[in-house]
């Protein structure tokens, strides 16, 4: 998979400097364009996980803008507004991920959104700690952990 990628890195700079354009979009579109050059050559080989990770990857970049905006307006507009509709708490979560580099990786994507902080794990590594400004309903906040960061991340690190 890391020959795969590195493949894909090089021609991705080799599309550039034929292009001549050294601009971000540029470097995109000629990654994609290895990626699919990369995908028809190895068509018949067995070892296609690079090529089901990195759609996964992207998916996971675009998930996590859109919830890292959401918690932004929604922290921006506790700020802004005197009412307080803040319900704080801290939430014991369940892990799935079960290496150190899957409980740090969850651990520091629930801790970059506003509104969420990781505060520890247990240490039988089963449990992560979790304060959040607004906690309702504490089986939803765990499912949206569960369903929507865990189960993402899990996808592309396993």
């Amino acid at each position: 998979m890391k020959n795969r990628f590195l493949s894909n890195i090089l021609l991705t700079f080799i599309w550039v400097a034929l292009t001549g354009n050294f601009e971000i979009p540029n470097y995109l579109f000629g990654f994609a364009v290895s990626f699919f050059i990369l995908r028809i050559i190895t068509q018949g080989r067995t070892d296609a996980k690079y090529f089901r990770i990195v759609p996964k990857v992207i998916a996971f970049i675009f998930f996590f803008l859109y919830e890292l905006l959401k918690s932004n307006l929604q922290v921006a507009y506790e700020v802004m507004t005197p009412t307080f509709n803040m319900t704080p708490g801290i939430v014991k979560v369940p892990l799935e991920a079960s290496t150190d580099l899957e409980i740090s990786f969850l651990a520091n994507l629930i801790s970059l959104t506003p509104g969420t902080l990781s505060l520890d794990v247990s240490t039988d590594k089963k449990v992560l700690y979790v304060h959040s400004m607004y906690i309702k309903d504490r089986e939803s906040f765990i499912a949206g952990i569960k369903n929507g960061f865990e189960k993402r991340l899990l996808e592309i690190l396993r």
